[in-house]
């Protein structure tokens, strides 16, 4: 009999890439990002600077679109810079990775170049918990961007999101868990995990886990107004009539489905 212990799949994955694969879609977003673009201005867009950058998978699908297009990635996580370094940059030409830069720093940082389009995507900016906090965030995006710049967010809500629940998605080869471990309805403070569960029922377990402010969309308006934003529309999604399933389609609305669960973008110009 061998003594050799077969590994268990999940001490072969590696979270980064579970994450890419499961909660990323960096062509839609940068769908939505170019279409949004150029229906609001008359000039193309050149810099985009994607805050909270993880892995800068979108940063890296910015360059590939248009050989005009250059990136700036902000994190202050140097083990997940790295990692999106040799796994995403360095499957990009020498031309493209020519134009890309990540930075390891705090958004909250003043940064010399200024950009056309600043991204705070995966409702990573809900980590500031307070409204001084996150109007300093804001009024610094608004700092950093070109005077015709547009600030992209995403945000979700719903009933369901400030509870306490756990649900699953079948992904390709393991399955995705969104954990909702704990809300406090005081302060709106809540704690949230992802697990990856795989086909040998083996599982990593808190891969990634989150401690911040579940913000609602008029708090969310209200301090972009606050740090100087002139306008701040929300993108709500489209329902496919046959399905009665989101259809992906994105467009300015002022009023939204009382859904369980929802995802939608804010785009605020300078």
């Amino acid at each position: 009999m061998s003594l050799l212990r077969r590994k268990k799949q999940s001490e072969l994955a590696d979270r980064h890439d579970l994450y890419q694969r499961s909660v990323q879609d960096t062509e839609t977003e940068v769908d939505f990002i170019l279409q949004t673009w150029n229906e609001l201005r008359d000039r193309p867009a050149e810099i985009l600077r994607e805050d909270f950058c993880g892995t800068a998978k979108t940063a890296c699908e910015w360059v590939l679109r248009d050989p005009s297009h250059y990136a700036i990635g902000i994190d202050l996580d140097e083990e997940v810079m790295a990692w999106g370094e040799q796994n995403n940059i360095a499957q990009l030409s020498a031309e493209e990775q020519h134009r890309i830069e990540l930075i390891q720093a705090n958004v909250l940082d003043d940064l010399a170049e200024t950009a056309d389009i600043v991204l705070a995507m995966n409702f990573s900016y809900f980590l500031f918990r307070t409204r001084d906090e996150l109007r300093e965030y804001f009024a610094t995006v608004h700092d950093g961007l070109a005077a015709d710049g547009i600030f992209f967010l995403d945000a979700y809500g719903g009933y369901d999101a400030p509870r306490d629940l756990e649900e699953s998605r079948e992904c390709d080869g393991f399955t995705y868990i969104w954990e909702q471990a704990q809300f406090n309805p005081i302060d709106s403070s809540m704690t949230c995990h992802i697990h990856f569960e795989f086909d040998d029922k083996s599982r990593l377990d808190q891969a990634f886990s989150y401690h911040w402010r579940l913000w609602t969309l008029p708090e969310l308006k209200e301090i972009l107004l606050e740090s100087g934003f002139r306008q701040v529309d929300i993108y709500w999604e489209g329902t496919d009539e046959e399905t009665g399933e989101g259809d992906g389609i994105y467009s300015p609305s002022e009023v939204g489905e009382a859904d369980p669960g929802w995802v939608c973008y804010i785009v605020a110009q300078r």
